[in-house]
């Protein structure tokens, strides 16, 4: 369940994101409130977060039987995204596989992209290396080039592609400094803590399969606020090198939790929410997979 500190508009991009994108991309208001009812949060705080979705642009009023809202066209490829970076969680990259390196400089006229660039390459994982220089494992580049080609600000970035780190600096101790590892840390242990006592009621310790079966209710109360918590920690870590990393880092266990409770949790949740709204799953390019 959410702890208090779950913002309710957090919940409902989770809800849009892993069911209703399967379900046709609508969701009647009725249909919504009553599936966060499920997670305690109640109409009005439900109806406060559809209108600051909907003004943001991610989601459009539509009239079918009932008042309800969909999934602007834009926000497919950034679920595509989310997809890519959630379900297929990152393993540690290959040193040898090199660096994307972001560099931009951005006109005092157009200093409020400045902070949009600092802001957005830290919430895809890039390191700050130097004013002005970010970096990540080369396998970012793809998403970089992406989201800054879609939020119009590929204009002010030259992105490049480096073998290897040539010094001075110790680069582990570098990294270090570009990274704030211990907040990494901290928001994968308050996951694993969160986490953990639920997977060990649907699956103990020591048990074989098959594990708990959750009743639908009962999953969707648990998934939805796993997904959510779980949903940043894959764009707040970029996958660095084991070899820059502390001996006892603690992304794998994190991911393993994440990985058994999405196979016991998912498949029942979205049944709960099929029987819920009376929708039924339609043919999709991309949804979300098993995690990897």
């Amino acid at each position: 369940m959410p702890d208090g500190t779950t913002r309710p508009s957090a919940l409902i991009h989770t809800v849009y994101g892993e069911f209703v994108r399967r379900l046709g991309g609508w969701i009647s208001i009725a249909d919504l409130i009553a599936l966060m009812a499920e997670l305690d949060v109640d109409g009005p705080s439900v109806r406060s977060a559809i209108s600051r979705l909907k003004k943001a642009g991610t989601l459009l009023q539509e009239r079918r039987d009932a008042t309800g809202y969909r999934l602007a066209a834009a926000m497919e490829p950034v679920f595509q995204e989310g997809d890519r970076r959630i379900f297929h969680s990152l393993e540690p990259a290959d040193l040898a596989d090199g660096w994307v390196v972001a560099v931009f400089s951005v006109p005092e006229s157009a200093r409020a992209h400045r902070h949009q660039l600092r802001s957005r390459l830290s919430w895809l994982g890039f390191g700050n290396a130097a004013p002005g220089v970010w970096l990540a494992p080369a396998r970012l580049l793809p998403d970089a080039r992406r989201l800054l080609a879609r939020l119009g600000l590929d204009g002010y970035v030259h992105l490049f592609l480096s073998a290897e780190y040539a010094g001075f600096a110790d680069l582990r101790t570098a990294v270090a400094s570009w990274w704030d590892l211990p907040a990494i840390e901290a928001q994968y242990a308050a996951f694993s803590d969160a986490w953990r006592p639920a997977l060990h009621r649907l699956s103990p310790p020591g048990r074989p399969d098959p594990p708990n079966r959750p009743d639908p209710a009962e999953a969707f109360r648990a998934y939805l606020p796993m997904l959510t918590q779980w949903r940043r920690l894959p764009y707040l870590d970029p996958g660095l090198p084991e070899s820059l990393l502390p001996e006892d880092w603690n992304a794998g266990p994190a991911r393993a939790l994440f990985t058994e409770l999405h196979r016991l949790l998912a498949e029942p949740s979205l049944r709960y929410v099929e029987k819920v709204t009376g929708l039924s799953p339609v043919p999709q390019e991309t949804v979300p997979q098993e995690p990897s």
